[in-house]
C-alpha cells in the first residue's frame, strides 16, 4: 500500500516541478494525477500554482509588449546616466 502512496502522492519539490512543467509542455496522465492528488491535500502547493501562473503571465505579456509600461526615468537621471557613457 505504501508503494502505491508514494506513486500517487507527490513531495512539494516534485509537484512544483510538474506545475512548471506543464507550463511549457504536456504532462503525462500519471503526472496530472500525482498533481491533482496533491493540490487537493495541500494548499500551499495550489498558491504556489496560481502564484505561479500570474508572474508566467506577467512576464510573457512584458516580453511581447503587451504591458504598458508608465515608469519614466527624470531628465536629470537621463543627463547623468548619458554623461557618465560619455565619459566611459
Amino acid at each position: 500500500m505504501q508503494k502505491v502512496m508514494n506513486l500517487i502522492v507527490n513531495s512539494c519539490k516534485k509537484t512544483t516541478e510538474l506545475m512548471d512543467k506543464q507550463l511549457l509542455t504536456a504532462l503525462s496522465v500519471k503526472e496530472k494525477m500525482q498533481l491533482q492528488v496533491h493540490k487537493t491535500m495541500c494548499k500551499t502547493c495550489s498558491a504556489y500554482e496560481n502564484q505561479s501562473k500570474i508572474i508566467d503571465s506577467i512576464i510573457c505579456k512584458w516580453f511581447t509588449g503587451s504591458a504598458i509600461i508608465t515608469v519614466k526615468l527624470p531628465e536629470d537621471k537621463k543627463a547623468k546616466i548619458i554623461e557618465a557613457i560619455k565619459e566611459a
